[in-house]
């Protein structure tokens, strides 16, 4: 894979990711819990294939290969962070709407 179809690929996936994460919160405000956890278990998903794209990134690094590091690069990067934090932040959301609803 060339380095910008592994970047864009990153942000695809974080991207996805995000946004399942998100539809996990509106779901759990919905009283969808079903449908929450679902979104969940996509967003994970979506952010292991980023995951695995970066880890190959790192790995090439490591092995003495040249990474150009471009501003798309710490775009992509900065997306996929992101998207992590809000996965993360939406699980504890999910729990929170369950437990407000019982």
């Amino acid at each position: 894979m060339e380095m910008e179809e592994m970047i864009f690929t990153l942000i695809l996936h974080g991207g996805n990711g995000r946004s399942s994460a998100m539809e996990a919160i509106y779901a759990a405000k919905k009283g969808n819990f079903e449908e929450a956890h679902a979104k969940i278990q996509e967003a994970k998903d979506s952010l292991n294939e980023a995951h695995h794209i970066q880890t190959e990134l790192i790995k090439d690094e490591i092995e003495g290969r040249n990474i150009e590091i471009s501003l798309l690069m710490v775009h992509a990067q900065d997306h996929l962070m992101n998207a992590i934090t809000v996965k993360d932040l939406a699980t504890e959301m999910v729990d929170m709407y369950k437990n407000f609803s019982k």
